[in-house]
């Protein structure tokens, strides 16, 4: 599977910015979809996730201000990001795992990322 990000920008702290990632393929509604960032010296992070039964979770720097979201018949999961702080400047990417009945992980795909510049 594709997929490509977009959305990233350059925002002022306390901003908001919407990305989104689209996937390629007629799998789209079996799969986990994170976001992911790697900020500049820092090591990659999980931002938010969400089960194709629509399970969600978020990191505990992003609950209350990131909302992820899925449109299983557009292929696309979103994340809204309010209230943005300088510590947020990452690259952000999509990733998409399809895992068997059993649990068993079949496949992890990643996508190029997006850029987000928390700046004044």
């Amino acid at each position: 599977v594709q997929l490509q990000a977009s959305g990233g920008g350059l925002v002022q702290p306390g901003g908001s910015l919407r990305l989104s990632c689209i996937a390629s393929g007629s799998r789209f509604r079996l799969y986990d979809m994170s976001w992911y960032r790697q900020a500049p010296g820092k090591e990659r992070e999980l931002v938010a996730h969400i089960t194709p039964e629509f399970y969600i979770n978020y990191e505990d720097f992003a609950r209350g201000r990131f909302t992820i979201s899925r449109d299983n018949a557009k292929n696309t999961v979103a994340l809204q990001m309010n209230n943005l702080k300088p510590e947020d400047t990452a690259v952000y990417h999509c990733v998409a795992e399809e895992y068997s009945p059993a649990g068993i992980q079949r496949g992890e795909f990643w996508g190029p990322g997006t850029l987000v510049t928390v700046s004044s």
